[in-house]
């Protein structure tokens, strides 16, 4: 029997709106994964201690406030340290192509979902890419 998807949800920096990120979370958890959202305003080292706290397979970052390339690689330079490299990381918001290209070439964000993203996609790449143990 395989185990649910584990997904932390968390909107890193200063962003006050977080409806995308509910409407993701509420997709994902109708998909059969076990969500957790850790509400707006959240620090890097916030996210990845709730992260390693929570034991998630995939971590989904929303920003929308410009400062991703910033703090979507400390994140990652957390996780690291964190020995979390097993942790599959995806962003949505508001990320010009060459920032995504970028944080995926360079810092390991696996993927970068913009506006208008359909969240049948999202689910079918956490589905296909996260690492969940199997019982």
């Amino acid at each position: 029997m395989e185990r649910k998807i584990r997904v932390l949800v968390a909107k890193p920096g200063l962003d006050g709106h977080d409806r995308g990120a509910k409407v993701i979370a509420r997709a994902l958890r109708d998909a059969g994964m076990e969500v957790i959202y850790t509400g707006l305003q959240q620090t890097p080292q916030m996210i990845v201690e709730a992260a390693l706290q929570e034991d998630v397979d995939v971590i989904g970052l929303s920003i929308l406030s410009g400062a991703h390339m910033t703090l979507l690689p400390r994140v990652m330079q957390l996780l690291k340290e964190q020995q979390m490299d097993d942790v599959l990381v995806v962003a949505g918001g508001i990320i010009s192509d060459a920032d995504a290209a970028m944080l995926k070439a360079q810092h390991g964000i696996a993927e970068v979902f913009g506006p208008g993203a359909s969240t049948q996609d999202i689910i079918k790449f956490i589905q296909e890419n996260a690492a969940v143990a199997r019982d």
